[in-house]
């Protein structure tokens, strides 16, 4: 495909709004942008009208433009209903590349697009660049992230999901102007499995918590992640937990936390029973504060840890949740 001069950035959009890492992403379209002499445009699907989703936000974050394509039919983010409708738009505008949030639908759908549109894709990007010929540079973490791999795609479009929170939101410029392009579906309807209802609301975003209780290896039984869950709830947080209990089939990998599950920036994150393999550390070392639990004390998440207590979660676990209930005051357990 012959490629525009422009970036076509994809912002994801439920019922609460536009999700934040749009706002992300037009942060780094932007700045591929002013070096490629590009123009920065931004697509949106959705069934809402434009002033509920607050649509002009995204030119007052940098969007030259922003495409809406609005019907019922995306009352539900399906995503090969929502793929039958990118490609053709993707192909009228041939946008040189495209930027997908790496959220759980959008490492969902950018495959899907990229297949239908014989291209490349790199997933869970966490900084991208340009050559001097202008062609993109994706960078991600490979190898355990052991290195750091420096990516082109020969084809166009370029297309990378991006994972959320790599990149500080675009500055708001209320001066900029609004341009809004409102489209009708391409297709309204997919033949293949019909979303008929929905029967229960999405899952948290555990990307939002100020405070996550995580469980590793040292959680023997499904059971047990309730003593964590229950120590989250009472710090006003949110439960995660490292790979080996998703892949164990415990939990959900909305829980996930980690390289290949999510990365979260909170304000205290509690490692319980987590060794602290390279994995897990990239999707939690920018907490403001780690405390880490182990009964191993040279396990590696001590060495990333700003408190560590070298103990059996299942004897200070519940000596922290009573010492809460209880309103024990620092220094007083053991």
């Amino acid at each position: 495909m012959k490629s525009s001069e422009n970036l076509l950035v994809f912002a994801e959009c439920n019922k609460e709004g536009i999700h934040p890492v749009a706002f992300e992403l037009l942060a780094k379209g932007k700045e591929l942008c002013e070096k490629s002499g590009s123009a920065l445009h931004c697509l949106v699907l959705g069934n809402q009208d434009t002033e509920i989703l607050d649509l002009q936000e995204l030119n007052i974050r940098g969007a030259d433009e922003v495409f809406y394509i609005k019907d019922d039919c995306f009352t539900w983010a399906e995503e090969c209903l929502y793929k039958e409708n990118i490609v053709p738009f993707i192909r009228e505008r041939n946008p040189h590349t495209v930027l997908f949030g790496a959220t759980n639908f959008g490492r969902s759908l950018a495959p899907r697009v990229a297949a239908a549109l014989q291209t490349g894709l790199t997933a869970d990007c966490t900084n991208l660049t340009m050559d001097e010929d202008g062609r993109l540079i994706q960078i991600r973490p490979a190898f355990s992230n052991n290195i750091l791999a420096h990516i082109k795609t020969l084809s166009y479009p370029q297309i990378a999901t991006i994972r959320y929170k790599e990149f500080q939101e675009a500055e708001r410029d209320e001066a900029r102007e609004a341009k809004l392009t409102v489209l009708e579906a391409y297709r309204k309807a997919y033949e293949g499995a019909t979303v008929l209802e929905s029967l229960r609301e999405q899952e948290f975003d555990i990307t939002k918590a100020e405070v996550v209780v995580s469980g590793g290896r040292g959680i023997k039984r499904k059971e047990d992640l309730q003593m964590l869950q229950e120590l989250a709830e009472l710090l006003g947080g949110e439960l995660g937990v490292s790979r080996a209990l998703v892949d164990g089939g415990m939990i959900s990998s909305a829980h996930q936390i980690g390289y290949s599950g999510n990365r979260v920036k909170p304000k205290v994150y509690i490692a319980c029973g987590i060794s602290g393999a390279p994995q897990h550390i990239a999707g939690m070392k920018d907490a403001d504060l780690i405390i880490a639990i182990n009964k191993d004390p040279s396990a590696p998440i001590f060495k990333f840890a700003d408190y560590g207590y070298v103990g059996n979660l299942y004897e200070v676990i519940p000596q922290m949740i009573s010492g809460i209930k209880n309103g024990v005051q620092g220094g007083e357990f053991g």
